[in-house]
């Protein structure tokens, strides 16, 4: 049962359509017989004419349909089709160089294009693959290949125009780009919103919470420090991830495969290390933390380096909580940590059931 303080709560989520309590309630609306996600865009109803559920199967068995608008049974900001059916042209034919009839020939509108990749992914959809042909010269050069041959390889006709794009999305000339990394960068769709994942062909370097605090700088941190260039694509590991979280979200998977890499100092990486350890369903104080890494006077640089975890739920910061029990100190919204912490009790409690 919901209480009043917490309908109240969420009748304000509703009207200032927060991002972070996706997948946390739903409210159906008595009026028109519609129940919907909290960030939803329709105009709002009043609130005794809301109706909230933790669930959407509980909104479906209350006679409330799915809204239309914001189609409350997908992901929150889920992959359009038209979106889909581009990134796995681009992939297909990384090397294409694309024209207004190849969009014709998919029966698909330049200017939707444009629109849904801009929505999506901050970008137009010549700009995704442009940075997708440049991710590939990147790849060509370090390898070995000379400028002009990765030049060609890419579609562009001038030396001086193939610099500029590569110079603007790589942030360094083609000539000074031997021993640069190029990282490749996903959206994931999850339960509690989307989530970007950082990954180069071997390992994990990020995964975040699109609406994270501090997003952007910390992935202009992460290029910095790997003198990467990090551009739209996938890889094995951002696809293992992908279906690790949704196993996960679905209560399936208590234990994340997907090979990391950890950068941090290493006290940080004790941090780190220490979270991973804590057991599924449980939580640990930051005074606790600090006593297992043999720094008991050291709470709040645990804090720090806690808030520092560039890979989250995998690397648990979630499960660490105040000493009184209260929430704090979660970069992804305390309502997620919230979510994710009675999300693994409840998958805990299952799995230690008998036959499980």
């Amino acid at each position: 049962m919901i209480s009043l303080k917490v309908k109240e709560e969420y009748y304000q989520v509703l009207l200032e359509k927060k991002t972070e309590y996706e997948g946390v309630f739903y409210v159906g609306v008595k009026t028109t017989g519609v129940f919907c996600r909290p960030a939803c865009p329709a105009r709002k109803p009043k609130f005794e004419n809301c109706k909230f559920f933790e669930t959407a199967e509980q909104a479906m068995l209350a006679s409330f349909r799915p809204c239309k608008r914001c189609k409350p049974l997908s992901h929150p900001d889920s992959v359009s089709e038209v979106v889909k059916m581009l990134v796995e042209a681009v992939e297909g034919n990384p090397e294409k160089r694309w024209k207004d009839k190849d969009f014709n020939e998919l029966s698909i509108d330049s200017s939707t294009a444009r629109r849904q990749f801009k929505k999506r992914f901050g970008m137009t959809f010549v700009e995704y693959a442009r940075a997708r042909r440049m991710g590939l010269a990147m790849k060509e050069i370090r390898s070995g290949s000379q400028v002009i041959d990765a030049q060609i390889a890419t579609g562009y006709e001038s030396g001086s125009g193939f610099r500029d794009a590569f110079s603007r999305i790589m942030g360094t000339p083609p000539a000074s780009s031997r021993v640069h990394t190029v990282l490749h960068a996903a959206w994931i769709d999850t339960k509690l919103g989307p989530m970007i994942g950082v990954s180069d062909d071997k390992a994990l370097y990020l995964l975040e919470f699109v609406d994270r605090r501090g997003l952007e700088r910390e992935v202009e941190r992460l290029r910095e420090k790997t003198k990467a260039a990090i551009i739209p694509g996938t890889t094995e590991p951002l696809q293992l991830i992908e279906e690790e979280l949704t196993a996960y979200f679905n209560g399936d998977l208590s234990e994340f495969k997907t090979p990391l890499f950890i950068q941090g100092s290493p006290f940080q990486k004790g941090v780190w290390d220490q979270l991973r350890k804590i057991p599924l369903g449980e939580t640990r104080s930051y005074t606790e933390v600090a006593k297992k890494i043999n720094h008991p006077s050291a709470v709040r640089a645990v804090a720090r380096a806690n808030g520092c975890n560039q890979l989250a739920i995998i690397i648990p910061c979630h499960r660490v909580i105040r000493a009184n029990g209260d929430l704090a100190g979660y970069a992804g919204g305390l309502t997620r940590k919230k979510w994710l912490i009675e999300h693994e009790r409840k998958m805990a409690d299952r799995m230690s059931l008998p036959g499980k």
